[in-house]
């Protein structure tokens, strides 16, 4: 009889808790080794340690940074993003920069390549239906190309109403390709797609995952969401192709903000598509038709800022954390997540008790519970600093907008969270205009009204156990 035969039930179990703690021991110091935020460190090193077996499996699905491997190589990226600021016309980029706004504009230019343009009209778009309707409209009235990225694009009406849409156009010899997240459309039906492709769309998925690459591809989404029509026209913004954001879903309407831009803004948008389809597809599409002349007409001041988790800087994360820095008068933030970084967190309490009027507008109700619970604890935070924060019960709050001092605002994917800001594939438009800055604070003070205030006093005084999960998800917080 063989010896593990002979052994019972809890010494196979021992010897194997041995293994796992073993496992996870080394794993954990790998871990530390890399170097990363000292509270994402800790949070995985507890998730490693405290949860048998499971923990070393998340931590191996999740966790893993592949930064040092370049996943997605940064020279690659440099090369393609080159080879389409060379089809820029030099004479664009404007030279006179609001002297308040001077650092913003040159940081982002400096980590991001994200280069100030002027000749800009920007029209905000903050209902799903309207944004729909809009869609549509400009597909139908495209003549050379189209290209589209979404995080989520659904099989349900919505999502049928924009692919056959496209699928028309490719049957008028339009170029038409889709550029959708393997993840984030992980329940759609690929034969979905696949008649698209049929139908002459080029159609490919971001990063997809299969299971033997499952650890090292499923952390690292691409979250952003634009449409690009023929180089001059495209929409940026929060919402995604799907039912909800257009006829609302369990927590009621989906609130969310898209704008439509025309002009020379488009390339930036353009520039980001095509390095993302170059990475999913590994086909480098390039040429001026895709970078057309446009008309100057001075207008918008706009810089387009793409962020990803494979590069030297933080972009998005130290953009807000500069630009949350900068505000003289007012802050106003909309997030569906709240969980913000260190230093983020610290630039909006900083900002608070410097008498500064800040408020933060966050989902009543999170579509994600763990999230929720983790959001709740930041917000705990900024009250006690002075920020007012509401809890907006009109619906599901899904749009991402700050606006500050009547003249910056920023639309786009990211969330202030540690997702949008370690792991995600993002892009915002930060926007230097006193009318479209107003035109969103006004958006802000009219979602108020389907909002309830928190007071720091109601937050202290809920219950010890409901406090305690906020705190246990908090910790959770660099890892969600």
């Amino acid at each position: 009889m063989s010896v593990i035969a002979t052994l019972s039930f809890w010494e196979i179990f021992r010897y194997l808790y041995y293994l796992y703690m073993v496992a996870a021991v080394v794993t954990a110091v790998s871990v530390v080794l890399n170097n990363r935020v000292p509270v994402k460190t800790v949070a995985w090193v507890m998730v490693i340690l405290a949860i048998p077996f499971l923990g070393l499996v998340i931590y191996f699905f999740f966790g893993r940074d592949n930064r040092r491997r370049r996943l997605i190589g940064k020279q690659f990226l440099s090369q393609i993003q080159k080879k389409a600021l060379l089809t820029y016309n030099n004479s664009i980029i404007v030279n006179t920069i609001p002297w308040q706004y001077a650092r913003i504009v040159k940081f982002f230019e400096n980590v991001a390549d994200a280069y100030p343009m002027s000749n800009n009209e920007i029209e905000i778009i903050p209902d799903g239906g309207e944004f729909l309707e809009r869609l549509l409209q400009e597909i139908a009235t495209a003549k050379e190309h189209i290209h589209v990225q979404f995080y989520i694009f659904s099989d349900d009406a919505t999502g049928r109403k924009v692919r056959d849409a496209l699928m028309q156009k490719a049957s008028e010899g339009i170029e038409v390709r889709l550029l959708y997240d393997d993840v984030g459309c992980w329940s759609v039906d690929k034969d979905f797609f696949e008649e698209m492709r049929c139908a002459g769309v080029y159609v490919c998925s971001f990063l997809k995952v299969h299971f033997a690459m499952l650890s090292s591809k499923l952390n690292y989404r691409n979250h952003r969401k634009l449409v690009v029509i023929d180089g001059k026209k495209a929409f940026i913004g929060g919402m995604n192709i799907a039912d909800r954001y257009v006829t609302g879903g369990k927590w009621g309407k989906w609130r969310d903000i898209m704008l439509f831009v025309q002009g020379d803004a488009v390339y930036g948008m353009q520039t980001s598509f095509l390095v993302d389809w170059y990475f999913a597809d590994r086909s480098l599409v390039s040429g001026s038709r895709y970078f057309p002349q446009i008309e100057a007409n001075p207008g918008v001041l706009s810089q387009i800022v793409m962020s990803n988790p494979v590069g030297d800087w933080r972009e998005m994360l130290q953009g807000m954390a500069l630009v949350i820095s900068n505000c003289k008068e007012y802050l106003y933030i909309q997030t569906p997540y709240f969980m913000p970084s260190e230093n983020v967190l610290l630039a909006i309490i900083n900002l608070a008790l410097s008498g500064v009027d800040v408020r933060i507008m966050v989902p009543k109700q999170s579509d994600n519970f763990i999230t929720g619970l983790a959001s709740r604890s930041f917000i705990e935070d900024v009250l006690y600093a002075g920020v007012k924060v509401y809890l907006y019960e009109g619906g599901f709050l899904h749009s991402k907008m700050l606006v500050c001092d009547n003249m910056l605002s920023s639309v786009g994917s990211a969330n202030i969270d540690f997702r949008s800001f370690e792991c995600n594939f993002e892009i915002n438009a930060f926007i230097y205009d006193e009318g479209v800055a107003r035109n969103l604070k006004e958006i802000f003070v009219d979602d108020m009204r389907s909002c309830r205030q928190c007071t720091y006093k109601e937050f202290r005084e809920r219950k010890i156990t409901k406090r305690l999960a906020e705190s246990m998800a908090r910790l959770l917080a660099p890892i969600l």
